[in-house]
Protein backbone atom coordinates (compact mmCIF):
# COMPACT_ATOMS: atom_id res chain seq x y z
CA UNK A 1 0.00 0.00 0.00
CA UNK A 2 1.02 3.17 -0.99
CA UNK A 3 1.32 5.96 2.15
CA UNK A 4 0.23 9.39 0.99
CA UNK A 5 2.01 12.13 2.79
CA UNK A 6 0.36 15.09 4.72
CA UNK A 7 0.75 17.86 2.30
CA UNK A 8 1.48 21.33 4.28
CA UNK A 9 0.26 24.76 3.26
CA UNK A 10 3.66 25.40 2.32
CA UNK A 11 4.04 22.86 -0.08
CA UNK A 12 0.57 23.86 -1.88
CA UNK A 13 1.94 27.44 -1.97
CA UNK A 14 5.13 26.96 -3.56
CA UNK A 15 3.08 24.32 -5.78
CA UNK A 16 0.72 26.51 -6.99
CA UNK A 17 3.25 29.50 -7.51
CA UNK A 18 5.51 27.78 -9.30
CA UNK A 19 2.68 25.54 -11.28
CA UNK A 20 1.30 28.97 -12.51
CA UNK A 21 4.57 30.61 -13.74
CA UNK A 22 5.27 26.97 -15.27
CA UNK A 23 2.23 27.03 -17.28
CA UNK A 24 2.11 30.75 -18.09
CA UNK A 25 5.42 30.23 -19.71
CA UNK A 26 3.68 27.17 -22.10
CA UNK A 27 0.38 29.18 -23.02
CA UNK A 28 3.39 32.15 -24.31
CA UNK A 29 5.27 29.75 -26.13
CA UNK A 30 2.00 27.30 -27.26
CA UNK A 31 3.83 24.77 -26.30
CA UNK A 32 1.02 22.05 -25.05
CA UNK A 33 4.12 19.53 -24.74
CA UNK A 34 5.34 21.49 -21.31
CA UNK A 35 1.96 19.42 -19.62
CA UNK A 36 3.59 16.86 -19.63
CA UNK A 37 6.22 17.84 -16.92
CA UNK A 38 2.85 18.96 -14.60
CA UNK A 39 2.92 15.64 -13.00
CA UNK A 40 6.67 16.09 -12.39
CA UNK A 41 5.99 19.15 -10.43
CA UNK A 42 3.13 17.60 -8.53
CA UNK A 43 5.33 14.60 -7.20
CA UNK A 44 8.41 17.42 -6.69
CA UNK A 45 6.08 19.89 -4.26
CA UNK A 46 3.06 17.40 -2.87
CA UNK A 47 3.40 14.07 -3.58
CA UNK A 48 7.09 13.57 -3.24
CA UNK A 49 6.80 9.58 -4.69
CA UNK A 50 10.63 9.87 -6.14
CA UNK A 51 13.45 11.13 -3.84
CA UNK A 52 14.27 13.61 -6.02
CA UNK A 53 17.22 15.28 -3.71
CA UNK A 54 18.12 11.70 -2.53
CA UNK A 55 21.62 12.61 -3.08
CA UNK A 56 21.83 15.91 -0.35
CA UNK A 57 20.98 13.23 2.35
CA UNK A 58 24.24 11.07 1.30
CA UNK A 59 26.30 10.67 4.67
CA UNK A 60 29.45 10.82 2.23
CA UNK A 61 30.39 14.55 2.42
CA UNK A 62 32.63 14.61 -0.51
CA UNK A 63 29.56 13.04 -2.92
CA UNK A 64 27.36 15.68 -1.10
CA UNK A 65 29.41 18.41 -2.57
CA UNK A 66 30.04 17.20 -5.81
CA UNK A 67 26.54 16.57 -6.73
CA UNK A 68 25.55 20.14 -5.12
CA UNK A 69 28.15 21.35 -7.47
CA UNK A 70 26.59 19.67 -10.43
CA UNK A 71 23.12 20.93 -9.28
CA UNK A 72 24.79 24.22 -9.23
CA UNK A 73 25.76 23.86 -12.34
CA UNK A 74 22.71 22.46 -14.17
CA UNK A 75 20.28 25.49 -12.56
CA UNK A 76 22.68 27.62 -13.88
CA UNK A 77 22.91 26.46 -17.78
CA UNK A 78 18.76 26.22 -17.65
CA UNK A 79 18.76 30.04 -16.29
CA UNK A 80 21.33 30.83 -18.86
CA UNK A 81 19.77 28.77 -22.07
CA UNK A 82 16.20 30.21 -21.37
CA UNK A 83 16.92 33.79 -20.46
CA UNK A 84 19.63 33.53 -23.99
CA UNK A 85 16.68 32.14 -25.89
CA UNK A 86 13.26 34.05 -24.56
CA UNK A 87 14.84 37.35 -22.88
CA UNK A 88 18.24 39.34 -24.32
CA UNK A 89 21.48 38.22 -25.30
CA UNK A 90 24.85 40.36 -24.96
CA UNK A 91 26.44 41.28 -28.61
CA UNK A 92 29.41 42.95 -29.56
CA UNK A 93 29.98 44.75 -32.32
CA UNK A 94 32.83 43.55 -34.89
CA UNK A 95 32.72 46.11 -37.56
CA UNK A 96 32.27 49.33 -38.44
CA UNK A 97 29.02 48.86 -41.23
CA UNK A 98 26.76 50.86 -38.73
CA UNK A 99 29.20 53.64 -37.62
CA UNK A 100 29.27 55.84 -36.28
CA UNK A 101 25.89 55.37 -34.69
CA UNK A 102 26.72 51.83 -33.23
CA UNK A 103 30.90 51.89 -32.73
CA UNK A 104 33.40 48.36 -33.05
CA UNK A 105 33.53 47.98 -29.20
CA UNK A 106 30.33 48.32 -28.12
CA UNK A 107 28.75 45.93 -25.85
CA UNK A 108 24.82 45.58 -26.23
CA UNK A 109 21.84 44.12 -24.77
CA UNK A 110 19.94 42.83 -27.65
CA UNK A 111 15.92 42.12 -26.73
CA UNK A 112 14.37 39.34 -27.48
CA UNK A 113 10.90 40.37 -26.37
CA UNK A 114 10.93 43.37 -28.91
CA UNK A 115 9.97 41.22 -31.63
CA UNK A 116 8.96 38.18 -29.74
CA UNK A 117 11.69 35.39 -29.23
CA UNK A 118 11.63 32.54 -31.74
CA UNK A 119 11.33 28.86 -30.40
CA UNK A 120 14.80 27.45 -31.14
CA UNK A 121 15.29 25.72 -34.56
CA UNK A 122 18.14 23.36 -32.45
CA UNK A 123 16.83 23.08 -28.72
CA UNK A 124 19.64 20.70 -27.72
CA UNK A 125 22.93 23.53 -27.95
CA UNK A 126 25.16 25.23 -25.70
CA UNK A 127 24.38 28.36 -24.13
CA UNK A 128 25.83 31.74 -25.05
CA UNK A 129 27.95 29.90 -28.16
CA UNK A 130 26.56 31.09 -31.61
CA UNK A 131 27.79 27.73 -33.38
CA UNK A 132 31.92 26.52 -33.07
CA UNK A 133 32.94 26.04 -29.87
CA UNK A 134 36.65 27.97 -29.81
CA UNK A 135 39.91 25.97 -29.91
CA UNK A 136 38.11 22.94 -30.60
CA UNK A 137 36.58 24.15 -33.52
CA UNK A 138 33.62 21.58 -33.18
CA UNK A 139 29.98 22.44 -33.43
CA UNK A 140 27.91 23.49 -30.23
CA UNK A 141 24.84 21.89 -31.08
CA UNK A 142 23.05 18.44 -32.00
CA UNK A 143 21.30 19.22 -35.35
CA UNK A 144 18.73 16.70 -34.06
CA UNK A 145 15.73 17.28 -33.38
CA UNK A 146 14.99 20.36 -35.82
CA UNK A 147 11.72 22.14 -35.01
CA UNK A 148 9.87 24.64 -37.50
CA UNK A 149 9.88 28.30 -36.91
CA UNK A 150 7.87 29.66 -34.17
CA UNK A 151 7.77 33.03 -32.90
CA UNK A 152 6.09 33.67 -30.15
CA UNK A 153 3.87 37.19 -28.98
CA UNK A 154 6.25 39.92 -28.23
CA UNK A 155 6.27 43.89 -27.51
CA UNK A 156 6.35 45.13 -31.14
CA UNK A 157 7.30 44.32 -34.73
CA UNK A 158 10.33 45.40 -36.83
CA UNK A 159 9.95 48.80 -38.18
CA UNK A 160 11.29 50.88 -40.92
CA UNK A 161 14.95 52.42 -39.73
CA UNK A 162 15.02 50.13 -36.52
CA UNK A 163 18.89 48.39 -35.74
CA UNK A 164 18.36 44.58 -35.83
CA UNK A 165 20.06 41.88 -35.18
CA UNK A 166 19.95 38.93 -37.29
CA UNK A 167 20.88 35.59 -38.72
CA UNK A 168 22.97 35.95 -41.43
CA UNK A 169 20.74 34.72 -44.79
CA UNK A 170 23.62 33.27 -46.76
CA UNK A 171 25.46 31.73 -44.19
CA UNK A 172 23.00 28.67 -44.56
CA UNK A 173 25.92 27.09 -46.13
CA UNK A 174 29.44 27.95 -45.21
CA UNK A 175 32.96 27.04 -46.54
CA UNK A 176 34.28 26.80 -42.53
CA UNK A 177 37.69 28.03 -44.12
CA UNK A 178 36.37 30.79 -45.68
CA UNK A 179 33.13 32.51 -44.40
CA UNK A 180 34.00 35.91 -46.04
CA UNK A 181 32.87 36.72 -48.58
CA UNK A 182 29.53 33.76 -48.23
CA UNK A 183 29.58 30.79 -49.89
CA UNK A 184 26.97 31.63 -52.94
CA UNK A 185 29.58 34.74 -53.66
CA UNK A 186 32.68 32.34 -53.24
CA UNK A 187 30.82 29.91 -56.33
CA UNK A 188 30.06 32.28 -58.32
CA UNK A 189 33.51 34.00 -58.06
CA UNK A 190 35.73 30.51 -58.27
CA UNK A 191 33.38 27.92 -59.23
CA UNK A 192 31.30 25.15 -57.51
CA UNK A 193 34.13 22.57 -57.82
CA UNK A 194 37.02 24.42 -56.60
CA UNK A 195 34.72 25.71 -53.01
CA UNK A 196 33.52 22.04 -52.85
CA UNK A 197 36.74 20.26 -53.30
CA UNK A 198 40.01 22.53 -52.02
CA UNK A 199 39.44 21.45 -48.60
CA UNK A 200 42.80 23.21 -47.73
CA UNK A 201 41.62 26.61 -48.97
CA UNK A 202 38.35 26.32 -48.32
CA UNK A 203 37.71 24.00 -45.49
CA UNK A 204 34.47 21.69 -45.05
CA UNK A 205 31.43 22.94 -46.93
CA UNK A 206 28.68 22.76 -44.24
CA UNK A 207 25.02 23.62 -43.72
CA UNK A 208 23.71 25.63 -40.52
CA UNK A 209 20.08 25.98 -39.02
CA UNK A 210 18.89 28.97 -39.36
CA UNK A 211 19.41 30.09 -35.64
CA UNK A 212 22.80 28.77 -35.53
CA UNK A 213 24.00 30.93 -38.19
CA UNK A 214 26.27 33.93 -37.25
CA UNK A 215 24.75 37.21 -35.93
CA UNK A 216 24.74 40.23 -37.99
CA UNK A 217 23.50 43.64 -36.91
CA UNK A 218 22.00 46.39 -39.60
CA UNK A 219 19.38 48.92 -39.77
CA UNK A 220 15.69 48.05 -41.42
CA UNK A 221 15.85 50.04 -44.60
CA UNK A 222 13.14 48.24 -46.29
CA UNK A 223 9.86 46.89 -45.27
CA UNK A 224 7.69 43.66 -46.48
CA UNK A 225 6.25 45.23 -50.03
CA UNK A 226 8.08 48.20 -50.41
CA UNK A 227 9.93 48.59 -53.17
CA UNK A 228 13.82 50.01 -53.08
CA UNK A 229 16.45 52.14 -55.22
CA UNK A 230 19.02 53.64 -54.34
CA UNK A 231 20.02 56.57 -56.63
CA UNK A 232 23.58 58.03 -56.27
CA UNK A 233 23.67 56.76 -52.88
CA UNK A 234 20.84 58.04 -51.74
CA UNK A 235 17.43 55.70 -50.66
CA UNK A 236 13.68 56.08 -52.21
CA UNK A 237 11.03 53.66 -51.28
CA UNK A 238 8.48 53.41 -52.88
CA UNK A 239 9.36 56.51 -55.23
CA UNK A 240 10.25 58.81 -52.20
CA UNK A 241 13.46 60.17 -50.72
CA UNK A 242 14.16 58.39 -47.38
CA UNK A 243 15.72 60.55 -44.83
CA UNK A 244 18.93 59.58 -44.02
CA UNK A 245 20.29 58.57 -40.77
CA UNK A 246 21.69 61.37 -38.77
CA UNK A 247 25.60 59.14 -38.23
CA UNK A 248 25.56 57.95 -41.70
CA UNK A 249 28.39 58.02 -43.49
CA UNK A 250 30.27 57.89 -47.04
CA UNK A 251 33.73 57.60 -48.10
CA UNK A 252 35.65 60.52 -49.42
CA UNK A 253 38.88 61.25 -51.07
CA UNK A 254 40.84 63.66 -49.57
CA UNK A 255 43.45 65.53 -50.43
CA UNK A 256 45.82 67.28 -48.44
CA UNK A 257 47.96 70.50 -49.06
CA UNK A 258 51.22 68.11 -48.73
CA UNK A 259 50.96 67.68 -44.84
CA UNK A 260 49.63 64.84 -43.25
CA UNK A 261 46.62 64.70 -41.21
CA UNK A 262 47.58 64.78 -37.65
CA UNK A 263 45.79 62.51 -34.66
CA UNK A 264 44.34 65.44 -33.27
CA UNK A 265 42.49 65.71 -36.13
CA UNK A 266 41.69 62.32 -37.20
CA UNK A 267 40.23 62.15 -33.58
CA UNK A 268 37.71 65.10 -34.35
CA UNK A 269 36.86 63.29 -37.09
CA UNK A 270 36.18 60.59 -35.42
CA UNK A 271 38.06 58.34 -37.67
CA UNK A 272 39.53 55.23 -36.29
CA UNK A 273 42.86 54.15 -37.08
CA UNK A 274 41.62 51.17 -39.07
CA UNK A 275 39.86 53.43 -41.04
CA UNK A 276 42.68 55.56 -41.68
CA UNK A 277 43.65 54.39 -45.29
CA UNK A 278 46.41 56.28 -47.11
CA UNK A 279 45.52 56.29 -50.73
CA UNK A 280 48.43 57.29 -52.47
CA UNK A 281 51.27 59.12 -50.54
CA UNK A 282 52.01 61.37 -52.89
CA UNK A 283 54.74 62.22 -54.95
CA UNK A 284 54.49 61.51 -58.50
CA UNK A 285 51.19 60.85 -60.45
CA UNK A 286 49.49 57.69 -59.85
CA UNK A 287 46.70 55.64 -60.77
CA UNK A 288 44.74 57.41 -57.93
CA UNK A 289 45.02 61.10 -58.83
CA UNK A 290 43.95 59.85 -62.83
CA UNK A 291 41.27 58.50 -61.53
CA UNK A 292 39.98 61.59 -59.87
CA UNK A 293 41.63 63.99 -61.98
CA UNK A 294 43.94 65.95 -59.49
CA UNK A 295 46.18 67.92 -60.97
CA UNK A 296 50.21 68.45 -59.57
CA UNK A 297 50.42 71.12 -56.93
CA UNK A 298 52.34 74.50 -57.32
CA UNK A 299 55.87 72.31 -56.45
CA UNK A 300 55.03 69.84 -59.24
CA UNK A 301 54.83 67.21 -56.93
CA UNK A 302 51.56 65.45 -56.27
CA UNK A 303 49.67 65.56 -52.61
CA UNK A 304 49.10 62.71 -50.47
CA UNK A 305 45.42 61.70 -50.86
CA UNK A 306 43.54 59.60 -47.97
CA UNK A 307 40.54 57.10 -48.11
CA UNK A 308 38.49 58.20 -45.41
CA UNK A 309 34.83 57.20 -44.08
CA UNK A 310 32.85 60.75 -42.95
CA UNK A 311 29.50 61.61 -41.52
CA UNK A 312 28.02 64.92 -42.88
CA UNK A 313 29.41 66.21 -39.73
CA UNK A 314 33.03 65.25 -40.21
CA UNK A 315 32.42 66.21 -44.40
CA UNK A 316 31.53 69.89 -42.98
CA UNK A 317 34.27 70.02 -40.73
CA UNK A 318 36.83 68.72 -42.46
CA UNK A 319 36.61 70.74 -45.58
CA UNK A 320 37.54 73.32 -43.13
CA UNK A 321 41.02 71.81 -42.23
CA UNK A 322 43.77 73.91 -43.53
CA UNK A 323 46.05 71.16 -44.45
CA UNK A 324 43.17 70.07 -46.89
CA UNK A 325 43.10 70.75 -50.34
CA UNK A 326 39.92 68.93 -51.47
CA UNK A 327 37.42 66.39 -51.08
CA UNK A 328 35.65 64.03 -53.52
CA UNK A 329 33.16 61.55 -52.91
CA UNK A 330 34.38 57.62 -53.48
CA UNK A 331 32.26 56.05 -57.11
CA UNK A 332 31.93 52.46 -56.93
CA UNK A 333 34.95 50.68 -57.02
CA UNK A 334 32.99 47.20 -58.19
CA UNK A 335 30.92 45.88 -61.33
CA UNK A 336 27.34 44.87 -60.73
CA UNK A 337 28.45 41.33 -60.56
CA UNK A 338 29.29 42.01 -57.32
CA UNK A 339 25.63 42.66 -55.91
CA UNK A 340 22.58 40.86 -54.66
CA UNK A 341 21.36 38.32 -56.92
CA UNK A 342 24.77 37.15 -57.48
CA UNK A 343 23.41 34.87 -60.64
CA UNK A 344 21.76 37.00 -62.57
CA UNK A 345 23.15 40.10 -64.04
CA UNK A 346 21.43 43.45 -63.55
CA UNK A 347 24.10 45.99 -63.52
CA UNK A 348 23.54 47.55 -60.32
CA UNK A 349 26.15 49.01 -57.87
CA UNK A 350 26.44 50.01 -54.14
CA UNK A 351 25.62 53.47 -54.98
CA UNK A 352 22.55 52.75 -57.79
CA UNK A 353 21.06 49.92 -56.80
CA UNK A 354 17.43 48.45 -57.46
CA UNK A 355 14.51 49.05 -58.31
CA UNK A 356 14.00 45.88 -56.19
CA UNK A 357 10.68 44.69 -54.56
CA UNK A 358 10.33 43.22 -51.04
CA UNK A 359 8.57 40.16 -50.70
CA UNK A 360 5.66 40.11 -48.12
CA UNK A 361 3.64 37.18 -46.61
CA UNK A 362 0.74 36.39 -48.97
CA UNK A 363 2.41 38.35 -52.03
CA UNK A 364 1.95 36.31 -55.29
CA UNK A 365 4.57 36.86 -58.00
CA UNK A 366 4.82 35.66 -61.93
CA UNK A 367 7.22 33.59 -62.39
CA UNK A 368 9.45 34.62 -65.25
CA UNK A 369 13.07 35.16 -66.18
CA UNK A 370 14.16 38.64 -63.55
CA UNK A 371 11.65 37.34 -60.94
CA UNK A 372 13.21 33.89 -60.44
CA UNK A 373 16.93 35.96 -60.63
CA UNK A 374 15.99 38.00 -57.82
CA UNK A 375 13.58 35.53 -55.88
CA UNK A 376 14.83 31.97 -56.27
CA UNK A 377 16.73 32.48 -52.89
CA UNK A 378 13.76 33.17 -51.35
CA UNK A 379 11.58 30.15 -52.78
CA UNK A 380 14.23 27.61 -52.15
CA UNK A 381 16.48 28.06 -49.36
CA UNK A 382 14.46 30.48 -47.13
CA UNK A 383 10.58 28.99 -47.89
CA UNK A 384 12.52 25.42 -48.40
CA UNK A 385 10.86 24.09 -51.60
CA UNK A 386 12.64 22.77 -54.54
CA UNK A 387 12.57 24.62 -57.58
CA UNK A 388 13.68 23.45 -61.20
CA UNK A 389 13.69 25.02 -64.76
CA UNK A 390 12.78 22.25 -67.70
CA UNK A 391 12.34 23.39 -71.25
CA UNK A 392 11.23 26.50 -70.21
CA UNK A 393 8.44 24.76 -67.11
CA UNK A 394 9.18 26.02 -63.51
CA UNK A 395 8.61 23.15 -61.43
CA UNK A 396 8.06 23.58 -57.52
CA UNK A 397 8.21 20.86 -55.48
CA UNK A 398 8.05 18.89 -58.64
CA UNK A 399 4.71 20.63 -59.85
CA UNK A 400 4.08 22.89 -62.78
CA UNK A 401 3.83 26.26 -61.55
CA UNK A 402 3.27 30.01 -63.17
CA UNK A 403 3.09 32.04 -59.48
CA UNK A 404 4.43 31.63 -56.10
CA UNK A 405 3.18 33.00 -53.14
CA UNK A 406 5.12 34.01 -50.41
CA UNK A 407 5.26 32.34 -46.76
CA UNK A 408 7.49 35.07 -45.04
CA UNK A 409 7.82 39.12 -44.69
CA UNK A 410 11.36 40.03 -45.71
CA UNK A 411 13.46 43.01 -44.91
CA UNK A 412 15.85 45.39 -46.63
CA UNK A 413 18.74 45.79 -44.15
CA UNK A 414 22.09 48.27 -45.02
CA UNK A 415 24.94 49.72 -42.24
CA UNK A 416 25.32 53.23 -42.03
CA UNK A 417 28.41 53.26 -43.02
CA UNK A 418 27.19 52.55 -46.67
CA UNK A 419 30.57 52.19 -48.36
CA UNK A 420 32.08 49.83 -46.01
CA UNK A 421 28.48 47.70 -45.21
CA UNK A 422 28.48 44.52 -46.65
CA UNK A 423 24.77 44.29 -46.35
CA UNK A 424 21.56 43.15 -48.45
CA UNK A 425 22.96 44.98 -51.32
CA UNK A 426 25.50 42.53 -51.13
CA UNK A 427 23.64 39.21 -49.87
CA UNK A 428 19.87 40.34 -50.73
CA UNK A 429 17.07 39.99 -47.94
CA UNK A 430 16.44 38.80 -44.60
CA UNK A 431 13.30 36.64 -43.56
CA UNK A 432 11.31 37.29 -40.67
CA UNK A 433 12.54 33.67 -39.30
CA UNK A 434 16.07 35.10 -38.97
CA UNK A 435 15.16 37.75 -36.53
CA UNK A 436 16.93 37.73 -33.02
CA UNK A 437 16.19 40.95 -31.59
CA UNK A 438 16.43 44.29 -30.95
CA UNK A 439 19.89 46.25 -29.40
CA UNK A 440 18.39 48.41 -26.09
CA UNK A 441 21.15 49.14 -24.51
CA UNK A 442 25.22 49.85 -24.72
CA UNK A 443 26.25 48.52 -21.64
CA UNK A 444 29.91 49.21 -22.09
CA UNK A 445 32.03 50.22 -25.04
CA UNK A 446 35.70 49.79 -25.67
CA UNK A 447 38.35 52.10 -27.76
CA UNK A 448 40.55 49.47 -28.83
CA UNK A 449 42.98 52.51 -30.55
CA UNK A 450 43.71 53.80 -27.00
CA UNK A 451 44.82 52.44 -23.43
CA UNK A 452 42.41 51.73 -20.67
CA UNK A 453 43.17 54.65 -19.15
CA UNK A 454 43.76 57.14 -21.86
CA UNK A 455 40.42 56.91 -23.42
CA UNK A 456 39.95 53.18 -23.61
CA UNK A 457 36.71 52.86 -22.06
CA UNK A 458 34.08 55.22 -23.57
CA UNK A 459 32.50 56.38 -20.45
CA UNK A 460 30.22 58.95 -22.37
CA UNK A 461 28.39 55.56 -24.65
CA UNK A 462 27.89 53.06 -21.19
CA UNK A 463 24.41 52.49 -20.28
CA UNK A 464 23.18 54.00 -23.52
CA UNK A 465 20.17 53.41 -25.43
CA UNK A 466 20.08 52.18 -28.69
CA UNK A 467 18.38 55.47 -30.29
CA UNK A 468 16.92 54.24 -34.20
CA UNK A 469 18.27 57.85 -35.75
Amino acid sequence: MIKIRKIEKRQWRNFTIVTTLYLLFALWVQSWWMLIGVPVLIDIYLTKFISWGAWKKSKNPKIRSVLELVDDILFALIAVYLIHTFVFQNYQIPSSSLEKSLLVGDYLFVSKLSYGPRVPNTPLSFPLVQNTFPVTNSKSYFEWPQWDYKRVKGLGHVKRNDIVVFNFPAGDTIAFKVQNPDYYSLIEQDGWERVNTDKNTYGEVMWRPVDKRENYVKRCIGMPGDTLEVIDNQVYINGGQMKNPENMQLNYFVETNGSALTEEQFRLLGISKEDRLLASPGGTRNAVHSYLGISANENGQYNPIYLLPLTEKALSLIARLPNVRSVQVETDAFDGNSYYPVNYRTGWTRDNYGPIWIPNKGATIELNEYNLGVYSRCIKNYENNTLEVKDGTVYINGKPETTYTFKYDYYFMMGDNRHKSADSRSWGFVPEDHVVGKPILIWLSLDKDRSLFDGGIRWNRIFRKVHPD
